[in-house]
């Protein structure tokens, strides 16, 4: 029964439908017939750290002829960030493409002041050199108070040849700090962190490359914010004169037609997921927000029965942690295993206390349901310096994964813009366990590609090592592996390093005395809530 059940797999049983996604005003369903909201055929590959991310896209762009298309959104570009093996900078890549008559487009999030650690400068560097050269990047606070545009794609298209067409979506930015690979030497174009993490951080980050007809989707999804006519920042006419005249970031040029489909390219099923708040004046495609990411992560961990495996830079909200408490609670065999950084990226007196002590109560909710069940693991190179994680990623079951720029807390999933895919292979992995779940659903090639891949890195253990096939294992076995390193660094005797980079994650205490104003501060500050008041009364997304 368990093979016939495998054959005909309901995607809706872990995917949103139409109407689970919750905004009706929103294009990107419209298209199918009935209720689903996911398109077959697509060919993905995940692409961990930032120098294969970086070098895949650099030949994308490098292959680019006159009339091809070029659209991007991030949260932080760095134009001089190099990009290519030889050593080009992004900005000089894209300028280059414009030149050719590549149609080169790019929203980057108005930042918020150099002077509080964000990116203003460099956002408006890169729109200015891109610009120049004929593209069109604007620079976009059409957000909510507080928040940001934190989606990062590179959409590359092909008007003649849509069989080429590209998309490049997940957590890494444009920009420095990034350009790190699976050696975690970090980014010789380094940026400030923790005085911990060195003077050039290791930096660990997933982004996904995809190939067939969902790119239809994540164009849509650039359209919509591109021809939203809410005016560019949230200032008066004088702030918009003048940045009219330094940077032409509000004049717009309208899109050109949208294209067709690109054909079918392999067997992954996508889901596109968004995050939207609520806010006036509203967004035309989502009046009222859109949380999907949030929807879909929720959906999928009530199917969860074996392992939520997840990598995250905060991990900090409690909403999100009693989501995993439930189902520890609901399943008695259910692990989550968490890879987070080894410190918040900054960790001063003001900014530390807030983020610390927040991590540590939502840990502390899902470890109470879990116990044992439950691990949470920061990663270092083998110069024993800790490694910045920065990725967003969850593998259920070696069966559904996403990767994106949400993290999980509430202001990923409510409060900035987000962009999320989540994937199922329709290809079973024919090695055991066939079906970890329990459900029928089986195993997915690429679900569980992705958990080898990255425990494989983790871990330093072989993709094939059968220790890590063996999800009914993995709490157990993250546990001793920590231990193991453990005791090779508190031995007088070291010999050989063990060859795994994962620690039990330990957060510095807040004194009692800061508590009160750490965690007001983080309401406030660090993780607000973007959902309509209706929802928040309900605690519901």
């Amino acid at each position: 029964m368990l093979i016939v059940r495998w054959l005909v797999m309901r995607y809706d049983d872990w995917f949103l439908t139409s109407k689970e996604r919750g905004n009706p005003k929103t294009e990107i369903d419209s298209h199918r017939s009935g209720d689903d909201a996911w398109t077959e055929g697509n060919r993905v590959a995940c692409l961990i750290d930032g120098v294969s991310y970086f070098t895949s896209l650099a030949e994308a762009i490098l292959s680019l002829e006159p009339h091809d298309e070029i659209r991007f959104t991030d949260w932080r570009g760095d134009g001089d960030e190099r990009v290519s093996v030889d050593g080009t900078s992004i900005a000089s890549l894209l300028a280059t493409a414009c030149r050719l008559g590549v149609d080169v487009r790019g929203l980057l999030w108005r930042s918020h002041s150099d002077r509080f650690a964000f990116s203003s400068k460099e956002n408006r560097r890169l729109a200015v050199e891109v610009t120049e050269a004929g593209g069109e990047v604007l620079l976009d606070e059409r957000v909510r108070r507080g928040g940001s545009h934190h989606q990062k794609m590179v959409l590359i298209r092909h008007p003649s040849f849509l069989e080429r067409d590209v998309a490049f979506i997940g957590g890494i930015d444009l920009s420095h700090g990034r350009r790190d690979d699976g050696e975690h030497r970090g980014d010789q174009q380094a940026i400030k962190l923790d005085p911990r993490y060195g003077h050039r951080p290791p930096w660990h980050d997933v982004q996904l490359e995809i190939r067939g007809p969902v790119v239809t989707e994540l164009d849509l999804t650039f359209r919509e914010r591109w021809e939203d006519p809410t005016p560019l920042n949230h200032a008066g006419r004088l702030r918009a004169l003048l940045s009219r005249a330094m940077s032409r970031d509000r004049v717009t040029r309208a899109l050109p037609a949208p294209l067709d489909d690109p054909p079918t390219q392999g067997g992954h099923v996508v889901q596109v997921l968004r995050t939207y708040p609520s806010r006036r004046p509203s967004y035309p495609f989502a009046p009222n927000g859109e949380r999907s990411v949030a929807r879909a992560f929720a959906k999928a961990i009530k199917r969860a029965r074996t392992l939520i495996y997840i990598e995250d830079q905060y991990f900090w909200s409690v909403e999100i942690a009693r989501l995993l408490a439930e189902a520890l609670r609901r399943q008695p065999g259910l692990q989550v295993i968490a890879v987070v950084p080894c410190y918040p990226d900054k960790d001063s007196k003001l900014s530390g206390p807030p983020s610390r002590h927040a991590q540590a109560r939502a840990i502390a909710i899902v470890q109470k349901a879990g116990g044992e069940r439950v691990g949470i693991y920061d990663i270092e190179n083998e110069s024993d310096t800790p490694i910045y994680v920065h990725a967003k990623v969850c593998v259920i079951d070696d069966v559904w994964a996403t990767v994106g720029s949400d993290n999980l807390n509430r202001r990923s999933w409510t409060h900035d813009s987000e962009l999320s895919c989540a994937v199922i292979d329709s290809e079973l992995d024919d090695r055991v366990p066939l079906d970890p779940g329990g459900l029928g659903d089986g195993s997915r090639k690429f679900a569980r590609a992705l958990r080898l891949s990255l425990w494989s890195e983790h871990l330093g253990r072989s993709g094939d090592d059968p220790e890590l096939l063996n999800l009914a294992h993995s709490s157990v076995f993250w546990r001793e592996t920590a231990s193991e390193l453990e005791g090779w660094r508190s031995s007088l005797e070291k010999g050989r390093r063990p060859p795994s980079r994962i620690r039990p994650h330990v957060i510095d205490p807040v004194p009692h005395g800061s508590q009160g104003w750490a965690g007001l501060v983080y309401r406030l500050i660090f993780d607000p809530d973007g959902r309509p008041l209706k929802l928040r009364l309900r605690r519901r997304f």
